[in-house]
Parts: C-alpha cells; sequence; structure tokens
C-alpha cells in the first residue's frame, strides 16, 4: 500500500513537472527586462521615440525596450534594423491586453499626410519585431484614413495588444505576421494591406456605431501576390459602448480583385451581415478572382445566405500556410489558441 501511494505521488510530480510552462498564469512586466533601453518619468527616455533612436543601426545583437506605464502622445517610427528588436509595455498581466497600462496615441491622418503609412501611431519597418502589451491608438475618427499601426516588413508579432482607430486601423503590408491574444477596433477597413500574409489568432475584433462598416479590406492584385490574411478562433461584436444595427458589418470586401481573406473557428455576434461579404462598389465590384472563406464559424452572425463569390471551406486552415512552416522560429508560440 506505501508503495503504490508512493508511486503515485512521483507519478503526479512527474506530471506536474512534464506540465508546459504556458498552464499557469503569467506575471506581470513591472519593470525593464535586463539590457532594454527604459522609457517613462523614470527611465532613460522620457519618449518612445527617441528610445528607438537609440537604437543601435548595426548591431546583429539583439535589442529591447521597455514602456513604462503612461500615456505617449507620439508617432513612433522604427526604421529598419539589423537585429532582432522586442518593445514591452509595463502590464500586471503580460497574458491579456485588458491589463496594458502603456498607451501611445496620435491623430494624423491623410488629410495631413502623405499617405497611409505617414498617418500611424506606429510605423514598423523591421523584420524579426515582437510588442508586447501595448495599446495603439490613432484619434482622428470617421472621414479619413487614420492608421494605428502600419506593419510594413516580415517576421513582426504583437501579442496582447490593442489597436483602435475608426477606418484603415491595422495596414499589414508586408511579410508574414502574426496578432495574437490582441484588441482590434474599427469600422472602415480597419484590417487592410496588400503583400502580408498575416495570422489573427483569437483576437477580440469590435465594431464601432456605423450604418455600414467592413472588417477586412485585402489589397492582392494577382494570383502571384502572397498576400492572405485568416482570422483564427477569434470574436466579433460591437464595442463597448457602441450600438451597432445587426447586419451592419461584413467580413470583408476587396480592395483588389484577387483579395484573399479566411475566418475560422471564429464567434460573431448579429452585428455580421448574412451575406458576410462584399464588394468593393456597385460597379466596380473587384469580385471576379476573390478568395473569401470561411470555416466552422459560430454564433447569429456565422448564419445566412452568404455572398455568390465567398465559399465555405471544407477544412481550416493551418498556421503553417500562412506563416511558413519555420514559424515556430520567430512566432511567440505561448499566444496561440
Amino acid at each position: 500500500m506505501m508503495l503504490s501511494s508512493l508511486s503515485l505521488v512521483l507519478s503526479i510530480a512527474v506530471a506536474a513537472l512534464a506540465a508546459p510552462a504556458s498552464l499557469a498564469p503569467r506575471a506581470g512586466r513591472p519593470s525593464a527586462p535586463a539590457g532594454c533601453l527604459s522609457v517613462g518619468s523614470s527611465g532613460q527616455y522620457k519618449t518612445v521615440q527617441s528610445a528607438v533612436d537609440a537604437l543601435s543601426m548595426t548591431s546583429t545583437t539583439a535589442q529591447c525596450i521597455f514602456i513604462a506605464k503612461g500615456t505617449y502622445t507620439e508617432q513612433v517610427y522604427v526604421q529598419a534594423l539589423k537585429s532582432a528588436l522586442t518593445i514591452y509595455g509595463e502590464t500586471t498581466d503580460t497574458s491579456s491586453f485588458s491589463a496594458n497600462t502603456v498607451t501611445i496615441t496620435q491623430g494624423k491622418s491623410q488629410d495631413d499626410s502623405a499617405n497611409n503609412d505617414a498617418t500611424a501611431t506606429l510605423r514598423a519597418h523591421t523584420t524579426n519585431l515582437k510588442v508586447y502589451n501595448i495599446n495603439l491608438v490613432n484619434t482622428r475618427g470617421k472621414g479619413s484614413q487614420a492608421l494605428a499601426l502600419s506593419a510594413n516588413d516580415g517576421k513582426q508579432g504583437y501579442y496582447a495588444c490593442q489597436f483602435k482607430g475608426f477606418q484603415d486601423t491595422i495596414l499589414a503590408q508586408q511579410g508574414a505576421q502574426v496578432y495574437a491574444k490582441s484588441y482590434i477596433e474599427g469600422a472602415t477597413d480597419f484590417i487592410f494591406g496588400q503583400r502580408a500574409q498575416a495570422w489573427f489568432d483569437g483576437v477580440d475584433i469590435r465594431v464601432l456605431a456605423a450604418s455600414i462598416g467592413y472588417i477586412t479590406a485585402n489589397g492582392r492584385d494577382s494570383s502571384s501576390n502572397p498576400s492572405y490574411y485568416v482570422i483564427n478562433k477569434s470574436k466579433i461584436s460591437a464595442a463597448s459602448g457602441n450600438s451597432v444595427p445587426a447586419g451592419a458589418y461584413y467580413l470583408g470586401r476587396p480592395w483588389r480583385n484577387y483579395a484573399r481573406v479566411v475566418f475560422q473557428s471564429t464567434s460573431m455576434t448579429n452585428v455580421v451581415n448574412a451575406a458576410g461579404w462584399k464588394n468593393w462598389n456597385t460597379g466596380d465590384e473587384r469580385t471576379d478572382n476573390v478568395e473569401f472563406g470561411e470555416f466552422g464559424n459560430s454564433g447569429d452572425g456565422s448564419k445566412g445566405t452568404r455572398a455568390s463569390f465567398s465559399k465555405k471551406l471544407g477544412a481550416a486552415v493551418s498556421i503553417s500556410t500562412i506563416l511558413g512552416s519555420d514559424y515556430k522560429n520567430w512566432v511567440d508560440t505561448t499566444y496561440l489558441s
């Protein structure tokens, strides 16, 4: 009997040691990790841009920036670096955007800027970039393109972040990108871009009060263009405090006529229109070569007769199809569903 009990205790202990670390609650991040440049009232730098400007442009050794809690009213431009870069926000819980304490905000739009990229709160033009627990906000509101993020290179990952805008919130423009356990808010074409392969995993998509809106606007312009957006195991609903009519929103419309977007295993409230997908404009439909698909979605917004140019898929799209077979080399997989 004693041997049996001892065996049981040992087996439980072994199982506990073998359990993946991701099962444990995540700790907070109250201070700068070792070696990071520090931004904030008691940090080395008072603005995020000044810390970015202090990074080495030539070193191949990984670099990092820690941002202390607070609201930073500025636009941040990260040029192409030769090293990997990680930007951390202070938080009491690294697993969720709901505990974020760092907000970077500004209100540029195409009313006062040369192009989409120039309006973004964060202009990310470097590869091997990770961003954790930061809220990126563009306050421009209705009436003009105004980005929270311009993601202009590959191997970029955004984890437990918030992205808030109205029109064109996230520009997923180039290369392989991942957005995980994050919050994305907008009304018009608010996930858009031309060449990126982007995987949105466990994201909370919230739509703003509008009579009509579009979540995605993919700009794939040919069959050889690699662009592909997949929204996986996510949810779509009205943003807090916003009254959104049933059926006001479409999953996407084609910015270019080879647009390719899939929503899979995603919960949709009735803010999503029964048709699911929309053409670009009457007389300029751009639907002749689109690839709009759905698989395994749920909720009132997943029901109805979908647009004739969309299709139900027979299986989910795999993450390696979007990000490549080597995605585990650069993606923080502990944030994936």
